[in-house]
């Protein structure tokens, strides 16, 4: 039996950083992936600092390309207001090339925060 590590690619797709506005993650590459999951850390948030999360798709890595995941393709236990010191789950079951976490402010000073997109299914055995 393999271990979970043997199977799964891991990738940041948001550094670790207080945040103290919107911010567009790293377009992830899903070729030769089956399935990607985004696994989202906080910590601190600074003034009532108002954070949402949501992933955005595109066939390109052109910023100007991505737009919102419908919600039917989306699964997620994220609130609509990130909480501090908590982990969430951000699914994308689409077709597109390139999927994005985006962390957007809605008010407030900042938050600690970071993702990293899990890619399974791989076409190749990753190097671990």
């Amino acid at each position: 039996m393999r271990d979970l590590t043997s199977n799964i690619r891991a990738i940041a797709a948001v550094a670790p950083a207080v945040q103290s506005a919107s911010v567009n993650g790293t377009a992830i590459d899903l070729k030769d992936a089956g399935r990607v999951a985004f696994i989202l850390n906080t910590g601190a948030i600074v003034s009532a600092g108002d954070f949402s999360a949501k992933l955005q798709e595109s066939d390109t890595t052109t910023s100007g390309d991505f737009a919102d995941v419908a919600a039917d393709l989306t699964d997620s236990d994220a609130p609509a207001t990130l909480e501090a010191t908590s982990t969430y789950k951000l699914g994308y079951r689409g077709f597109k090339r390139y999927v994005r976490v985006v962390l957007t402010k809605a008010g407030g000073t900042s938050i600690a925060a970071g993702a990293v997109a899990v890619l399974s299914d791989l076409a190749e055995r990753p190097e671990v």
